[in-house]
């Protein structure tokens, strides 16, 4: 299981697949994680791997999940951002599609905002 690191954030990621990357974000809330998408209505991990490189993640400070460092109060949304544009910048990828349902409205209205 690989790990993005930066400063004192530790986040842990999966990928799957060839083709144009796909962030996607499991259910959850705030307890968004890798280990939500066996059991989710449609495992976007194994559903979208033929076609694209399916790349998920623990959000941080998710309970049961490997992700861990501090979030700001104060701009907690930015800081999920930082860490989704974090990872795909550790990855080498630019541009990528971003899919996600219940938490992963409010991390994709984020996303717009920051990297349209």
């Amino acid at each position: 299981m690989p790990f993005y690191e930066k400063g004192n954030v530790r986040i842990r990621y999966e990928e799957v697949g060839r083709g144009f990357p796909l962030l996607v974000t499991p259910g959850g809330g705030l307890n968004s994680r890798v280990s939500n998408w066996p059991t989710a209505a449609i495992n976007a991990m194994e559903e979208f791997k033929n076609d694209f490189r399916v790349i998920t993640m623990d959000q941080r400070n998710a309970n049961g999940g490997e992700s861990t460092g501090p979030v700001p109060t104060e701009n907690a949304w930015d800081a999920f951002a930082d860490d989704q544009l974090g990872l795909m910048d550790h990855l080498g990828i630019r541009e990528f599609f971003f899919m996600g349902y219940c938490i992963g409205g409010c991390f994709a209205g984020k996303l717009l905002q920051r990297a349209p």
